[in-house]
């Protein structure tokens, strides 16, 4: 992973804060980050509409932006995101939009995103002020709805794209495909099309693999399916995913990252392939994926002994 390039600009350091201001935790750790990182001479940028509820001091030090601005991050290094997986994702949103790097830190329960728990607050900004960070990226999904021959909807995903059935009481009719070529069909509650990143999301409870985030690779994952063939389907990240609702089933719903969603009428057809744009994230630490998975799901591993000499 490459380190980030430190350049040799004196202009102010900007750093964007995100945070769940409805929770009393994220608002005292966001303040605690940003006096921090104002301490040791860096610009703080947050949305107006958080910083109402952040207890920050008046300087021209912290910028204060509104959200609907479509250069909000513009000149900042890092985006530094505190909250659960809820609002880990909608940073993601901001770090794909941009290109700036996205450092979470886990207010909530799982967070996978995450690089940092509450606990860590003084070492994020320690490792944020020297610059002591890596930056790697991490694939994301396209996503395009057709109807009747035309494209009705796109999206873009980090975690995952779950088409749903809408209506509790009757399932969801999908045919599934790779490249173009049928592989079957079922009734079900939904089908997830997911990253490695989002294999330990939505695709993980849907009873689907853990992929290492270093693989590159698409997941389909049936939930609820009503059929002898409806295992997850692991394919090249160059593949494309399709389900497609089939005309006399229920209306279906699309969406992706469990933030933004669409409707699917019946005879639609959602196409999933590899993102164009990948999500940057901050890293800290070089520990394993499979120590961070050990760690998030608190998995026994007393009797290991270690590799033989």
């Amino acid at each position: 992973m490459p380190a980030l390039d430190p350049g040799a600009s004196s202009a102010p350091r900007t750093v964007f804060l995100l945070a769940h201001t409805g929770r009393p935790a994220a608002v005292r750790s966001a303040e605690l980050v940003a006096l921090g990182l104002l301490r040791s001479g860096l610009d703080v940028r947050v949305l107006a509409a958080e910083a109402a509820d952040l207890p920050l001091p008046d300087t021209p030090a912290v910028q204060i932006v509104p959200e609907a601005s479509p250069d909000v991050l513009d000149g900042c290094e890092l985006l530094i995101v505190l909250g659960g997986d809820g609002t880990l994702l909608r940073g993601a949103e901001f770090a794909r939009a941009s290109g700036v790097p996205m450092l979470g830190v886990n207010l909530g329960r799982v967070g996978f995103l995450a690089e940092a728990e509450r606990d860590d607050l003084d070492q994020v900004v320690d490792r944020v002020v020297t610059r002591a960070y890596e930056v790697e990226e991490r694939m994301t999904l396209d996503v395009t709805v057709h109807d009747d021959g035309q494209v009705m909807h796109t999206d873009w995903a980090l975690n995952e794209a779950a088409v749903q059935k809408v209506s509790p009481e009757r399932m969801l009719e999908v045919v599934v495909a790779i490249d173009g070529r049928p592989v079957t069909g079922f009734g079900c509650d939904g089908v997830i099309c997911a990253t490695p990143t989002g294999s330990t999301a939505y695709a993980f409870s849907a009873g689907g693999p853990v992929v290492w985030p270093e693989v590159e690779a698409l997941l389909m994952v049936p939930i609820g399916a009503h059929a002898l063939f409806a295992k997850p389907l692991v394919t090249t990240p160059d593949s494309v995913l399709a389900v497609e609702v089939e005309p006399h089933t229920p209306d279906g719903v699309l969406w992706c990252d469990g933030r933004r969603t669409a409707e699917l009428p019946a005879g639609a057809r959602v196409e999933v392939r590899r993102g164009a744009v990948p999500v940057r994230l901050a890293r800290l630490h070089h520990a394993s994926f499979t120590d961070r998975l050990v760690a998030k799901f608190a998995l026994p591993v007393s009797g290991w002994r270690g590799a033989p000499h």
